[in-house]
């Protein structure tokens, strides 16, 4: 009998002991990427409204888009979707590299994201431009440059937190779980990629399919 209770308090110590549990966790297991999740469902929430005021704009509006503008000059914004759309590619080979924990190919992949994240600023720049529009004009231009000034910030923000885990990866602290965080940085950018695509759509496509 006392030899039963010793097992089964062995056991149960065995149970309670955290000391083999791993220290870093990538994916829906860690925190930060919960966290992230609930952040890109609020900031997409913001850009649902936007989009729905958009088109309620729309239907009060017998031509489109309204006050004799023009629809906004779509060679800029085609060129940042192409952008946007092959900067994927370096984004996912951080998410694979990151468990690895292979610094140098995580800082390589970083930097191409970043260097694609100012091409995509710069683009940004002259499509603010091709606009045809002040955001003062009406409602419709003041819809169209809150969506597109929405994602540019988000671009922003985004191409900054790259920077600085760049500016780690080159530091052993580019470890435990900064890695993670390198992963996580990736899952934002699909956000902006996503969220960027859709923009670029309502505003170029829907003027002139509409």
């Amino acid at each position: 009998m006392k030899e039963m209770d010793a097992l089964d308090e062995r056991e149960r110590r065995e149970g309670l002991d955290a000391s083999r549990l791993p220290t870093v966790v990538f994916g829906h297991r860690n925190v930060s990427w919960l966290g992230n999740v609930f952040y890109m469902l609020i900031e997409g929430m913001m850009f649902a409204l936007v989009i729905a005021s958009y088109f309620y704009l729309r239907t009060r509006s017998i031509t489109w888009p309204p006050g004799g503008h023009i629809p906004p000059s779509v060679g800029f914004g085609l060129a940042n979707v192409v952008v946007f759309l092959i900067s994927i590619v370096p984004a996912r080979w951080i998410q694979l590299q990151a468990p690895t924990g292979d610094r140098a190919k995580i800082r390589m992949g970083l930097l191409i994201l970043s260097l694609f994240g100012i091409v995509a600023m710069i683009l940004r720049g002259f499509e603010f431009t091709a606009l045809h529009c002040r955001w003062t004009d009406n409602a419709y231009a003041s819809v169209i440059w809150i969506l597109l000034g929405m994602h540019t910030g988000h671009l922003i923000t985004e191409w900054i937190e790259t920077v600085v885990l760049l500016a780690i990866s080159f530091t052993a602290k580019m470890s435990g779980s900064r890695l993670p965080d390198a992963s996580t940085n990736s899952d934002y950018w699909f956000f902006v990629v996503g969220s960027g695509v859709v923009t670029a759509f309502i505003i170029y496509g829907t003027t002139r399919f509409l």
